[in-house]
């Protein structure tokens, strides 16, 4: 089967970028190098294609009440311009996919989903649309979008792009004709979301690589994400860890009158779970992989979900899903091939946020 290709594809290849297939598309896994292109949002500005990305618009009458039936944050009363991070999650709180939903304008929604879940999101909100008075629009293939994230992206964006955006707070949105920009981030950066139509992302990337503006592959993107605690579906989310095991349930809004889910998470938040997400120092600079075994005085109780020698921070670190009984500042030991190496349990977020701070 062949790999899907964005709008962007043939500028990677003309910038030389190293491509790997992910989530059904050929992508960009770095360009210059992993570390460079890291540093480069940490510390000025890059910019990810990240028009792989899905789009689902939903509109309609009901279409407060249905954001809030599928979606674990709660929309009531949310003006328009305004984005919430949660999740969709299946009866029994196993997660279907994470999502930023914007408010657009009265009962327009934008839900940007991840790319492996394209297919099956929509179908999955198809399904619990009965019964509500809503449209549901697929419009994963009339978006490209870039991510463009660092200290210096709103600089960028307003004198590269030409979109306004110093007007937007974080988790805000807005729309500039046919373009649509949001200010949230995926790196603990300050950053931007630009959607528009394939031909304008095409000359937007034109622009920015031209000004100098960084190109950023999926690679720095995951250790950017890992390095400020954000989590990844497939990694510290699934239909096998939930919110509650992942430590985000101030993304689950149980007052509300309800959503799926809801009886699961709610058993969950009150009468504890087996399993958590646990962030792991090493002591040493070894590099701990998805999958690799945590153990507790010989005894196994989890595995990494993802591990790396931290580029901001220089230390090695991991997210491991452990027996709920595991607390911070424990001692456990992780097996990297044939060797196990000790570290302490700490907090997930290893690496300090820098979001732009809200008025």
């Amino acid at each position: 089967m062949t790999n899907k290709r964005t709008c962007l594809y043939d500028k990677h290849v003309a910038l030389g970028a190293l491509i790997t297939p992910f989530a059904g598309f050929d992508m960009p896994i770095q360009y210059t190098g992993i570390i460079e292109e890291h540093n480069a949002v940490r510390e000025h500005c890059g910019v990810f294609d990240v028009s792989h990305m899905g789009e689902v618009l939903v509109s309609g009458h009901d279409a407060d009440r249905f954001i809030n039936h599928i979606f674990t944050n709660d929309v009531t009363g949310l003006p328009a311009g305004k984005v919430l991070y949660g999740m969709l999650c299946y009866p029994d709180g196993g997660v279907v996919d994470d999502t930023c939903i914007c408010k657009l304008d009265d009962h327009l929604y934008l839900m940007t989903i991840n790319a492996s879940n394209i297919d099956k999101d929509v179908a999955w909100i198809e399904q619990n649309a009965e019964g509500f008075d809503v449209v549901i629009e697929h419009k994963s293939e009339a978006y490209g979008q870039l991510a463009i994230q660092g200290p210096e992206a709103e600089k960028t964006i307003e004198e590269v792009l030409g979109l306004a955006c110093k007007d937007l707070k974080f988790y805000e949105v807005k729309c500039i004709g046919d373009v649509i920009i949001s200010r949230t981030g995926y790196t603990g950066e300050d950053g931007f979301e630009v959607y528009g139509t394939p031909e304008y992302i095409v000359k937007a990337w034109d622009k920015l690589i031209a000004a100098g503006v960084t190109p950023c592959g999926l690679g720095c993107r995951d250790t950017l994400r890992f390095e400020v605690g954000l989590p990844l579906y497939g990694d510290e989310l699934s239909d096998k860890i939930t919110p509650v095991m992942a430590g985000l349930s101030m993304f689950v809004k149980f007052d509300k009158e309800e959503f799926i889910g809801k009886e699961a998470l709610l058993r969950q938040k009150t009468e504890g779970v087996t399993q958590r997400l646990r962030g792991i120092e090493l002591d040493e600079n070894a590099i701990p992989r998805h999958g690799y075994k945590v153990f507790k005085d010989g005894k196994e109780v989890g595995e990494v979900t993802t591990g790396y020698h931290l580029i901001s921070a220089d230390k090695s670190c991991a997210v491991a899903l452990v027996d709920a009984s595991i607390q911070m500042g424990d001692r456990l030991e992780i097996q990297i091939r044939k060797k196990t190496f000790p570290g302490t349990v700490v907090k997930k977020k290893f690496y300090e946020k820098h979001y732009k701070k809200n008025n």
